[in-house]
């Protein structure tokens, strides 16, 4: 499996616990698109956090395959992904993930392929099995009336995918003389070189079925903590008791997706984050828009139900001082036994967003520059 197979002990895929931290900490991006704002804005402050996590110690970076969301830029990720990559020279970079039922595995292997090709030993190939939007785009996308069709095949599309990323279809299969490429068969050509590493795979999910097909087949896993807090601990604990060692990993490794912005005004904060709420509650109730302002959020009139969804939405989303968040983020880790975070900071206004990423290295004690370390 190129890097997968230099050992089991998740080279590449654990991560280092900086400064104070408890665990590794990484961002995933949605390239969210203010009102005011375009999807280039949303794209060049991606590039902007990018270059700030490397420099300061994050692990990786990942983005998330969305569709028809108005407020979202990231229906492309290993577009934005290449993108990132050339400007960047050591941050992990992946996907968190691409919608596998979406696509047919062979693109996927060749995507990511030319990805690894592009930054050699730093792309993660996360993988969901939801469709990242609403059945009529899914429809859309996968040109199939039947939208369970795909979900229900995801075992069998992961071993698909699986087998072109490492070029081993069994003798006689109607594939086998299908390679992707970039890939592996072209170390085995005359006179070529075999590259030293191929795209790390992780499952992803917000249920109990990735959790337990990633520990069965020794993969590492990320829950959606983010937007189903309430199944983060049942869903790892399936994890940790379905692992199996494999040729990847040796232990269960288990990142979470957490939502958590920091600002020295707690109240700045909580503006900011009512954005992200107020855009959930439009997308939950089928008028899917631009991530409105702080001033547009703070005016709006929430009817008592939409009251109750935006409370419950924002009591997952940590939030304040940078002390609040550390502190928050601790208690996490602690509860849940995560061995990695997965921040995400869905605001409306980009230097926000970005400054967040800032205050929380500063609260654990991070380098301000990583490539200054003695």
């Amino acid at each position: 499996m190129g890097e997968q197979r230099q050992g089991s002990d998740g080279y590449g895929i654990r991560g280092t616990a900086r400064g104070s931290a408890p665990v590794p900490l990484s961002v995933l991006d949605l390239a969210t698109v203010g009102k005011g704002l375009t999807a280039s804005d949303a794209l060049r402050t991606s590039v902007e956090i990018a270059k700030a996590a490397e420099t300061r110690g994050y692990h990786r970076m990942w983005v998330a395959e969305h569709h028809s969301m108005p407020g979202v830029a990231s229906s492309s990720p290993a577009v934005i992904l290449a993108h990132l990559a050339a400007h960047t020279s050591s941050l992990r970079l992946g996907s968190g993930g691409v919608m596998l039922p979406n696509h047919a595995p062979l693109v996927i292997a060749e995507q990511f392929g030319t990805l690894e090709a592009l930054a050699p030993g730093r792309i993660d190939l996360g993988l969901g099995r939801a469709p990242g939007t609403d059945g009529a785009t899914a429809a859309a996308l996968r040109r199939a009336d039947r939208l369970h069709e795909g979900a229900d095949d995801f075992p069998q599309q992961l071993a698909e995918l699986t087998r072109f990323l490492d070029d081993e279809f069994p003798a006689g299969h109607a594939y086998g003389r299908i390679h992707a490429i970039p890939g592996p068969v072209q170390g085995s050509a005359e006179g070529g070189v075999q590259s030293a590493s191929r795209p790390s795979i992780w499952l992803l999910g917000s249920s109990g079925f990735s959790a337990q097909l990633a520990g069965l087949l020794g993969l590492p896993f990320s829950f959606a903590h983010h937007f189903s807090a309430a199944n983060t601990v049942p869903a790892l604990a399936l994890y940790r008791e379905s692992f199996r060692p494999s040729e990847v990993l040796d232990r269960p490794y288990a990142s979470i997706g957490v939502a958590a912005l920091a600002a020295e005004d707690p109240e700045e904060a909580r503006r900011q984050v009512l954005t992200g709420a107020l855009s959930m509650l439009r997308l939950r109730t089928g008028r899917p828009g631009l991530v409105p302002t702080p001033e547009e959020a703070a005016a709006y009139r929430f009817s008592a139900a939409e009251r109750d969804f935006v409370d419950s939405w924002l009591v997952n989303i940590v939030h304040g001082t940078p002390e609040t968040v550390r502190g928050g983020l601790d208690e996490l880790v602690e509860r849940t036994g995560a061995d990695e975070l997965v921040i995400t900071a869905n605001a409306h206004t980009p230097s926000v967003r970005l400054h967040s990423y800032e205050l929380i290295a500063d609260a654990y004690g991070f380098p301000k520059d990583i490539t200054q370390e003695v």
